[in-house]
């Protein structure tokens, strides 16, 4: 994708086992050859289930760990091969929310001084300005500027995760990594949520890299959708695409399974367990627990292919009708 505000080419981080005696020391290959782009204002939702290297995908696309090989392009600039000056210019236009907001957000500290401490460290706004724009961000996210005096327990779930929200905006990034941003929340919380990322999508130009593993929220907010499994993708398109006409048993498996999942097709359970990441099946990793899996299957491992303009699948089968 020319133009794109973000590009991830070949990635891949293996974490080394310890060593066991004079044994060999395997790695868990948690990412393998991950290409994707997203352009601005764009939502690329990560779904998968856990394990599928989601998390891993986020913290690399923000440089928090070290691929073992790869590299992502962030408005022309490689991240990858960023100084650590560069990076932190960087980071002020991509930020990170994450799953637990109350893990995020330090018990001690007030959530003014949590927003304000962001303000600062990037040179954003002085004592004087910088309460007036934590009050600012407060409201932008529904929030009370009150609130700012308040510590972290004082708030419910959901609360805390729009602070987590509004600490993110205080830089005014042009991309956001949510990550599994309402897994830990109830369900009647979890549309407020999203209804707020959809705005602040809107109003600021935000472009994001949505994960989770409920498919039904990815519907609601990505434009197109990756599907992961074992760290590898095995189906990408937009959304549309991806929800009615799945190219991937995988994905048909996902959905089939999903509660209330509108694509019921009969495709049969997956069977098994997940095989470890620390020694993949060979070929399609997902073969073990394919219910149309071929000897051929086992061979090289498929490389994503065009099933449409936009929707391309790993699998090396073109005869199903899923």
């Amino acid at each position: 994708m020319s133009g794109a505000l973000l590009r991830a080419e070949g990635l891949a981080k293996r974490f080394p086992l310890p060593r066991r005696g004079l044994a060999a020391r395997g790695a868990v290959r948690a990412v393998e050859d991950v290409s994707f782009a997203i352009a601005e204002g764009e939502v690329l939702g990560l779904v998968g289930e856990s394990g599928s290297g989601k998390s891993t995908i986020g913290r690399l696309v923000l440089r928090l760990i070290e691929p073992s090989a790869g590299r992502v392009v962030f408005e022309g600039c490689d991240i990858t091969a960023a100084t650590a000056r560069e990076l932190r210019a960087l980071r002020r236009r991509m930020q990170m929310v994450f799953q637990d907001p109350y893990a995020s957000l330090n018990p001690r500290r007030s959530v003014g001084e949590a927003i304000a401490e962001v303000l600062r460290l990037h040179g954003l706004a002085g004592r004087d300005r910088g309460r007036a724009r934590v009050a600012e961000l407060l409201a932008h996210v529904g929030l009370s500027p009150e609130d700012s005096g308040r510590l972290p327990r004082a708030f419910s779930g959901g609360q805390r995760q729009r602070i987590a929200i509004a600490r993110a905006l205080a830089v005014q990034p042009r991309l956001l990594v949510a990550d599994e941003p309402v897994s830990a929340l109830d369900v009647s919380v979890q549309a407020g949520i999203l209804a707020l990322l959809r705005g602040l999508r809107q109003e600021l130009g935000l472009a994001m890299l949505f994960i989770s593993h409920d498919l039904s929220v990815v519907e609601a907010m990505a434009d197109r959708v990756m599907v992961l499994y074992l760290g590898r993708v095995m189906e990408s398109g937009p959304v549309r695409a991806i929800f009615t006409a799945p190219a991937h048993p995988y994905t048909a498996a996902l959905l089939s399974a999903a509660p209330g999942g509108a694509h019921k097709r009969g495709i049969p359970p997956l069977g098994g367990e997940i095989p470890s990441a620390a020694d993949p099946p060979s070929g399609c990793v997902f073969r073990t627990r394919c219910p149309f899996a071929l000897p051929d299957c086992a061979g090289d491992v498929p490389r994503l292919r065009a099933v449409a303009p936009g929707h391309d699948k790993a699998c090396i089968r073109d005869d199903l009708v899923l």
